[in-house]
């Protein structure tokens, strides 16, 4: 005679007999896990470069910070913070007046952006410091000609004439040329980091880096509404932002890891959020981010940084 199955064949009720499943179901699914888990212990193959990644994020954050906290008039929230290196801006723009937005909910977003970043900056130098490193000073920084230039490149020498500061449309144009990159900046760098216990430098990273994907989710939304507007003579919004995309992939080397607001894998679909074929967001190692921030392929300096990023890594 066949022993009855000390779960399957329980007395138990029908109600209790399936939590009880249930909680096996659970349990056997954690031990399976906790069986092939990594191990948080820091790697011990590779070099500490988590002081050098942080920074190397810093520089990112401190032309982010700028831009955001010049168009909402913030510039002075700044002040102290990194020394004081030079930041250009186009004619007009002295960081303590805000922009004219012509949406409230648009300016209320580029608050929220300087906000963040702002947060960021404090954030890596505070956990730089605590990791026994040197925070970085902040490099001189170009958030005005670096701008028309990129575009006037991307266009083809089309629009020369592009201010980033000049309406809403413009703004988070640049914004979409900022925040694009540090997704992949962030992830690009992950695999760099050798602090992976909870708590430590990966998760923190990973978590700036989530921010900064919803910076750039919200951003190419608000783009996408507007495709169809002008965004200068001869180009919608939707084909600013794929010369941009374009652009990106021309400088940052070899393989497609770059995507316009509109450049959509099926039609009457958008493209809000840039993934490659398995729905995950694009690497860019750290020298890919240069040739994008500096505009040229392979250089030591230029373009958002005159004077090249601080820091070892480069």
């Amino acid at each position: 005679m066949k022993t009855p199955h000390p779960v399957l064949e329980s007395p138990l009720p029908d109600a209790n007999r399936r939590q009880f499943l249930r909680g096996a179901g659970l349990a056997g699914a954690g031990l399976a896990l906790t069986a092939c888990a990594p191990s948080f212990a820091p790697r011990q193959d590779k070099p500490n470069l988590d002081v050098a990644v942080l920074n190397f994020a810093l520089n990112l954050e401190y032309l982010e910070a700028a831009f955001y906290l010049a168009a909402t008039g913030r510039l002075a929230e700044m002040q102290g913070i990194g020394g004081n290196a030079p930041i250009l801006f186009p004619p007009g723009v002295t960081g303590t007046t805000p922009m004219a937005f012509e949406s409230g909910d648009i300016r209320d977003f580029a608050n929220e952006l300087a906000t963040n970043e702002l947060a960021h900056v404090r954030f890596l130098t505070a956990t730089v410091t605590a990791l026994g490193g040197t925070p970085i000073p902040r490099p001189a920084l170009d958030a005005g000609p670096a701008f028309t230039a990129a575009v006037n490149a991307a266009t083809g020498g089309k629009v020369t004439d592009f201010n980033p500061f000049r309406d809403d449309i413009s703004f988070l144009l640049a914004s979409h040329t900022l925040e694009d990159v540090g997704v992949t900046a962030y992830k690009g760098a992950s695999p760099l980091i050798r602090d992976r216990k909870p708590g430590g430098v990966l998760e923190q990273a990973a978590g700036i880096l989530a921010v900064e994907a919803y910076h750039m989710g919200s951003t190419r939304y608000q783009l996408y509404k507007r495709r169809t507007l002008e965004a200068a003579p001869g180009f919608t919004v939707a084909a600013m932002s794929q010369a941009i995309s374009d652009l990106r992939d021309t400088l940052d080397g070899p393989g497609d890891k770059d995507q316009g607001i509109a450049e959509a894998v099926r039609p009457g679909e958008s493209n809000i959020v840039p993934t490659d074929a398995n729905g995950v967001v694009f690497s860019r190692l750290p020298r890919e981010v240069l040739n994008i921030v500096y505009q040229k392929a392979d250089a030591p300096a230029g373009g958002f940084y005159p004077n090249g990023v601080n820091g070892t890594l480069k």
